[in-house]
């Protein structure tokens, strides 16, 4: 059966939702890959957000299709980082916030708790930007009622209370389908050229000559690879952990990365999509200052000639903004009982994150008008990034350490790999803050 390892508690407010997804002993592959399949989409959202949204559409109306490489290879990067995660988790059965709180002191423990709260909460404002601009767009709500409309999605999380795992995951794999489905029905409309796009796949640093196309593509990277979400990856794996023998463990991060795989691709060609979208729309028809999502759906009618566009685009920002409703909720608990080794009410957890990141969005449009929501997007990406080495760091050291993964410790191609993605992402982070 799978189940739970004796060290593990259920993610999601474990006293609420049931945590562990069984399947019988001897069951075929087939079965055993559904059965792992879910705790990848969970964490793929995040990749999807409305903060990707915005740098994507900034690079394709700006560069045209130039940039999708850089979607491409920061894509890449958070697969290697996630496949740490879940290899983690499953190889120790222990999350990442639970072992930064074995492995550290007090002081360096709730430096890295403040640092992922800080991004949950940075995501967070992205997707009460997202969804309120999605309900201005469709419905002429106005931004400050939309944003406070944003705060009933706490309804949705206390609606799920005593169901189980896999309720959550249908709604975030019907809220990922609605973002797809929508942009493959546009990009049929708006009709790229395919030739090019192809040709935009290959690396090319030369791309990045100019200072606004490297501060476009940091940009791409912070808001593709999420730092909660190494800490919600490697606790929401162990709902499918079968055993504790060694090659229980290899079956199961096999099944999880073949998961873990699969939600992220079907992540990256969404970002794509959205890339190519806005090099079709803006870039080819002259449109190269479109930099916010407000615009390019202002300007999608005009150029594609209907109203359908247009609409499918706000739905698609819709679901984007409401799918990472979940997933914040359930790390910040994991942070918490993983840091501090408290265990609040999950819809306690869900009104502070929310309370949070309301506070900024309600300020900066009541202070800077509506013009400020592009200009914050972008700043919580700027968050993000700056928060990710913190996570990085402390996945590495333990993934790397032998003592605590046994055969499952990273080799020195993984590992050397691995820091030099730490290094291109620091090194990143220290140019934004120089150039801002």
């Amino acid at each position: 059966m799978f189940s739970l390892p004796k060290t593990a508690t259920a993610p999601f407010c474990p006293s609420e939702v049931s945590g562990t997804v069984t399947v019988p002993a001897g069951a075929s592959f087939p079965r055993k890959l559904a059965a792992f399949m879910g705790p990848g989409l969970l964490v793929s959202v995040g990749y999807v957000d409305p903060g990707n949204w915005a740098t994507d559409i900034a690079a394709g109306s700006k560069y045209g299709y130039d940039l999708l490489w850089v979607v491409v290879l920061s894509s890449l990067a958070a697969m290697l980082l996630q496949i740490l995660c879940l290899r983690l988790g499953l190889a120790t059965g222990r999350d990442l916030a639970r072992l930064c709180r074995d492995r550290y002191g007090r002081r360096v423990r709730l430096f890295l708790w403040i640092t992922a709260e800080l991004a949950i909460v940075a995501c967070d404002l992205a997707e009460v930007l997202g969804a309120a601009l999605a309900l201005n767009l469709l419905f002429g709500l106005p931004l400050l009622w939309a944003v406070g409309v944003t705060a009933f999605d706490t309804m949705i999380v206390l609606g799920l209370k005593g169901h189980g795992f896999r309720q959550l995951e249908a709604i975030v794999v019907g809220l990922m389908g609605t973002i797809a489905l929508c942009f493959a029905i546009q990009l049929v409309l708006i009709g790229p050229d395919w030739p090019a796009v192809a040709r935009a796949l290959a690396p090319d640093p030369g791309r990045l000559a100019s200072p606004d196309a490297l501060y476009i593509a940091v940009g791409i990277l912070g808001a593709t690879v999420m730092p909660h979400n190494l800490y919600l990856h490697s606790s929401i794996v162990l709902t499918r952990l079968v055993g504790r023998d060694e090659g229980s463990r290899r079956e199961a991060i096999a099944l999880s990365t073949a998961d873990a795989v699969a939600s992220l691709l079907l992540a990256l060609v969404i970002n794509a999509a959205i890339l190519v979208l806005a090099g079709a729309a803006f870039h080819a028809t002259g449109h190269d200052g479109v930099e916010d999502i407000e615009t390019a759906h202002r300007l999608l009618g005009p150029v594609v000639g209907m109203t359908l566009a247009p609409l499918l685009f706000g739905i698609a920002l819709l679901a984007s903004g409401q799918s990472s409703t979940f997933t914040g909720t359930i790390a910040g608990q994991i942070l918490m009982e993983g840091f501090l080794d408290l265990k609040i009410p999950c819809w306690q957890r869900r009104l502070a994150t929310r309370f949070l990141a309301l506070v900024p969005a309600v300020l900066g449009i009541a202070w800077l008008g509506d013009g400020a929501v592009g200009k914050m997007l972008v700043a919580s990406q700027v968050v993000l990034s700056l928060q990710l080495p913190f996570a990085i760091w402390p996945l590495l050291r333990s993934t790397g350490d032998a003592g605590l993964m046994g055969r499952f410790a990273s080799g020195p191609a993984l590992k050397a790999t691995g820091l030099a993605l730490f290094l291109v992402i620091t090194g990143a982070n220290l140019w934004l803050l120089t150039a801002l």
